[in-house]
């Protein structure tokens, strides 16, 4: 099999990462690297035994596929112009800054019949790849996404940096539209927003709780799913999966407590879950989810058939997340009648400060 000539356009963060993988693919001929930093790309190149290139256009003549992990607002740009060439892309999430960015290249990969992936690479996460294995009707579903400050994806807010990975999510565990949304958020570091929590309420009646943060001391991934079937409590940074299923007993009959004695409610304490609600454990870590993902694209280079995250899925984790901003712009923190306290910016002055260290900052 000849080997696929790739290129990584942006190797900061994430992109050195993308480099590092492909470069160590037999099947993969890791042709270069561009990056708008030229230091950033040599010390990449050397790393990885490629060329590094300051501009990504000599690149256009000399691969099969490429990944593109520059800043959000460069996307539209830099995947464009492999698109329209027939050049398969990786896209890293979110698939572009604007919806009609990305109806752009959701274009340009139909026409050229080409793959377009998106990097929402928590569909790779082992532990969630084991949940939708399984029965799911999800009916209550609750998200918490928080991690620490880190200084990077300043040209965004947290709902397209970090939120969008939950969105993608939502919409793959239930493919129905949104019918309602509430959202608010704020603002810590006086750019875009840095804390959001949104309540969405699907057409199928489906409600799913989301809330994004980096300014959180601890990360925290994790993923709660309450459905017919049962309960399951997903863990994305331990790659742990908990699922709960009432026996059919307790579906058929329910457990009657109010005829239990004291002694009997003690007693069912200690049961109920094993016998009553059988539970299962499931230790999903091994492996690595940016190889996956990257392994995934070549297999769908080289078919040609549909990535497990579509360009249109990108597209629509987008849509929904531009849905959430437009209500957290337009919240009012103290009601419809207050026209000062709205949006990011717009979170009312404290009533005093909340312990001694905030007292003497001020002085």
């Amino acid at each position: 099999m000849n080997r696929l000539r790739m290129a990584v356009i942006g190797v900061g963060h994430l992109g050195k990462e993308h480099a590092r993988i492909l470069a160590g693919m037999p099947d993969v001929e890791l042709v270069g690297v561009a990056d708008v930093f030229p230091e950033q790309a040599r010390m990449v190149a050397e790393r990885c035994g490629t060329t590094a290139y300051s501009d990504f256009a000599p690149l256009l003549e000399r691969v099969d596929a490429v990944t593109v992990v520059v800043p959000t607002i460069h996307h539209h740009q830099v995947a464009e112009a492999f698109l329209k060439r027939g050049i398969p892309a990786l896209v890293e999430k979110p698939i572009a800054n604007t919806v009609a960015e990305a109806d752009d290249l959701v274009r340009w990969a139909r026409e050229s019949n080409v793959p377009l992936q998106i990097g929402h690479i928590e569909r790779f996460n082992p532990a969630f790849e084991e949940l939708v294995s399984r029965p799911l009707q999800p009916k209550f579903i609750e998200s918490e996404r928080h991690g620490p400050f880190t200084g990077r994806s300043t040209d965004i807010g947290v709902v397209l940096d970090l939120m969008i990975h939950d969105l993608d999510l939502l919409l793959s565990l239930n493919a129905c539209p949104v019918r309602h949304i509430e959202a608010l958020g704020l603002s810590v570091f006086g750019g875009h927003e840095d804390v959001v929590n949104a309540r969405l309420i699907f057409e199928n009646g489906c409600v799913a709780h989301v809330t994004a943060s980096r300014v959180s001391q601890q990360p925290k991934r994790r993923l709660r799913v309450w459905a017919p079937e049962g309960y399951a409590g997903l863990d994305f940074v331990t790659k742990r999966l908990l699922l709960v299923q009432p026996n059919a007993d307790l579906r058929r009959r329910g457990l009657k407590v109010g005829n239990l004695d004291a002694a009997g409610k003690a007693a069912l304490k200690n049961e109920i879950f094993g016998k009553h609600l059988p539970t299962l454990e499931l230790d999903c870590s091994g492996g690595d989810q940016l190889t996956s993902e990257l392994k995934h694209f070549i297999h769908c280079v080289r078919t040609k058939c549909a990535p497990r995250v579509t360009g249109k899925d990108g597209r629509d984790a987008l849509a929904l997340a531009e849905r959430i901003l437009g209500c957290v712009r337009s919240h009012h923190w103290n009601g419809e009648n207050d026209d000062q306290a709205i949006g990011i910016h717009g979170f009312p002055p404290p009533l005093a400060p909340f312990f001694e260290s905030d007292k003497r900052d001020a002085a």
